[in-house]
């Protein structure tokens, strides 16, 4: 998923909740555009602005709920800094 001027570790950092990723596992911590996205044709900002979310066995419809709330909270009640802001 990616929303218009957030970055995805902000918003992950605004959701502290929600287990996700923003990146590929082979490139944790690395703060560049995934490669994979911009091969699909995504351009930098929005691959920056792309979360990770992965379903388990486990995962519940209230588990999926709750992370959409979380990040809806995070984004609409501007705790994330805008992309641009920076």
């Amino acid at each position: 998923m990616s929303i218009d001027g957030v970055v995805g570790r902000d918003l992950l950092a605004a959701a502290p909740g929600v287990a996700a990723s923003t990146g590929s596992a082979c490139r944790s911590g690395v703060f560049t555009p995934s490669p994979v996205l911009t091969a699909m044709g995504m351009d930098s900002a929005r691959a920056l602005g792309a979360l990770r979310l992965s379903l388990g066995r486990w995962s519940t419809p209230r588990d999926v709920a709750t992370a959409a709330r979380l990040l809806t909270a995070a984004v609409i009640g501007d705790a994330v800094p805008a992309a641009g802001g920076r």
